[in-house]
C-alpha cells in the first residue's frame, strides 16, 4: 500500500499554502495498492518534531472510514462518509504545519483496516488509535517537512 502526493514529494518540502497560518487546506493524496480486503482506511498527520518544541506529538488530522476504493483525496477536501476527529489545536478539521521553532517534519500515516471504526466524529487520534488495535492489515507513509 502507497500514499503519495501530487503536491509534494515524500521527504520533500510542504508548499506554503497547506500551513496553519496560510490557506490551512490539505494536500491532495493518492492512495495505491490498497489490500483486496480492506474495509476502511484511516489517516493521521502528526509532526514528532513538536516534542521539543511543546513537548508532545503534535495531532494536525485525524480522519477515519474513509471508503477502501479511494484513490486519490484531492486538495482541500475529505473523502465522503469519512469521519474527522480532533486536532491539537483544538479542531474538528484538517490543521496545516504550524512549527513554532524551526523545520519540522510532517507524517501522513495511511492504515488499511478490516472493519470500520465506530467512533464518533471528533474522537482524539488516541481513540482511534485504541479502536483500530488488532485491525490493521497493512499501512503506509508520507513524510514531508515545513518552515515557519
Amino acid at each position: 500500500m502507497r500514499i503519495e502526493s501530487n503536491s509534494f514529494k515524500n521527504g520533500g518540502e510542504i508548499p506554503r499554502k497547506f500551513g496553519y497560518k496560510q490557506d490551512n487546506i490539505n494536500p491532495d493524496l493518492i492512495i495505491s495498492d490498497t489490500p483486496p480486503n480492506t474495509k476502511s482506511l484511516v489517516i493521521i498527520m502528526d509532526d514528532p518534531d513538536a516534542m521539543g518544541a511543546v513537548g508532545k506529538i503534535w495531532v494536525h488530522w485525524v480522519i477515519w472510514n474513509i471508503d477502501p476504493n479511494t484513490k486519490e483525496i484531492a486538495e482541500d477536501s475529505i473523502p465522503p462518509n469519512s469521519v474527522l476527529g480532533k486536532t491539537d489545536f483544538g479542531e474538528i478539521a484538517y490543521g496545516g504545519p504550524a512549527p513554532p521553532d524551526k523545520e519540522h517534519t510532517y507524517i501522513f500515516k495511511l492504515y488499511a483496516l478490516d472493519d470500520r471504526l465506530n467512533l464518533a466524529e471528533g474522537s482524539t487520534k488516541q481513540q482511534v488509535e485504541q479502536a483500530m488495535e488488532n485491525h490493521i492489515i497493512s499501512q503506509s507513509k508520507l513524510e514531508g517537512r515545513y518552515s515557519p
